[in-house]
């Protein structure tokens, strides 16, 4: 909402007029190069003046000089009339149809499992002429990939799970939980493990990027507590197959155990009270944020997220 009616009044060419003196000083060389005339670049003056309720620019011999409010103004307006720009440009949509196109997507094996598949099948139905190269998530978040080009979308697990970079946009795409899993034969009796009996239990850690521990680990830390990690898996499936037919206990997400531990083979049960859940979220550069085929991947992405949520 604007906070004046008489803001209202104005348009683009007041916009435009207003750059153009405040750059030129001249009320002339402004008409000259917007292609208009001298009364109407002083018409576009009266309303700005009006609107504004400040004189703006000043008549003096060595040409119009802007008043401090206007010299305030300039470089707010400039923006107005970028993000103008960015709205036209933005009208000449990315077409999906036009001709082949392939996406480069950095994200970790959670992705990979429950909203790739989803994604592509959107594609697929759709008869798209769209390609996903999947690339693996490491330990850090591949900053100068994304500034550069060579990654048009990193999925990241969050809340502040990494060092947040300023120059990024960031947007959550869906909640989840940890539960913890059992051969079925090894279930506990109780529907939620106590921390005392997670801890007791040895544990099968699934790592499916580089990392030495992950937000349980932390979390236990800050209870004075540690687990007994006893092998590790580089996917969600190789972990599950670690603990069939023992007694180990492996920490998986709600939609990863609900995918993939087969109920004839595998049990679970709630996680420990307090143990924090996480959050998947998306994040891409300034420069991939004005782009409109970057943008219509971020919106085929949230849309495969929202079936997820709803199944």
């Amino acid at each position: 909402m604007l906070n004046s009616n008489l803001l209202r009044k104005l348009d683009m060419q007041d916009l435009m007029v207003f750059t153009a003196v405040y750059e030129q000083s001249s009320v002339t060389g402004v008409s000259e190069a917007l292609f208009v005339s001298q009364s109407t670049v002083s018409y576009c003056l009266k309303k700005l003046r009006t609107s504004f309720e400040d004189e703006l620019f000043i008549n003096t011999r060595t040409g119009m000089r802007p008043t401090y409010k206007a010299s305030t103004m300039y470089a707010h307006v400039l923006k107005i009339l970028e993000s103008i720009n960015l709205c036209h440009a933005s009208a000449q949509a990315f077409d999906p149809t036009s001709e082949p196109v392939t996406f480069n997507i950095c994200a970790p094996e959670y992705f990979e499992h429950l909203i790739l598949p989803r994604l592509l099948k959107r594609f697929d139905f759709a008869d798209l002429p769209v390609a996903v190269n999947l690339h693996k998530f490491e330990s850090d978040i591949p900053a100068d990939e994304l500034r550069d080009g060579s990654l048009d979308l990193l999925i990241c697990f969050g809340p502040n799970v990494h060092p947040g970079q300023t120059d990024f946009r960031s947007r959550m795409l869906l909640e989840d939980d940890l539960v913890c899993v059992f051969d079925k034969r090894a279930t506990p009796l109780e529907p939620r493990l106590s921390l005392q009996a997670f801890t007791e239990r040895q544990h099968v850690f699934s790592t499916p990027w580089s990392a030495a521990t992950d937000r349980v680990d932390g979390w236990l830390a800050r209870q004075a507590q540690k687990r007994q990690i006893v092998k590790r898996s580089n996917s969600y499936s190789a972990a599950l197959k670690m603990i069939t037919g023992t007694d180990f206990i492996l920490t998986l997400p709600r939609r990863i155990q609900r995918l993939l531990a087969n109920e004839a083979v595998f049990n679970h049960c709630e996680a420990p009270n307090g143990l924090p859940g996480f959050t998947l979220d998306m994040q891409w550069s300034q420069t991939a944020d004005q782009d409109s085929a970057n943008t219509w991947l971020r919106e085929q992405v949230v849309k495969a997220c929202a079936e997820q949520h709803a199944a």
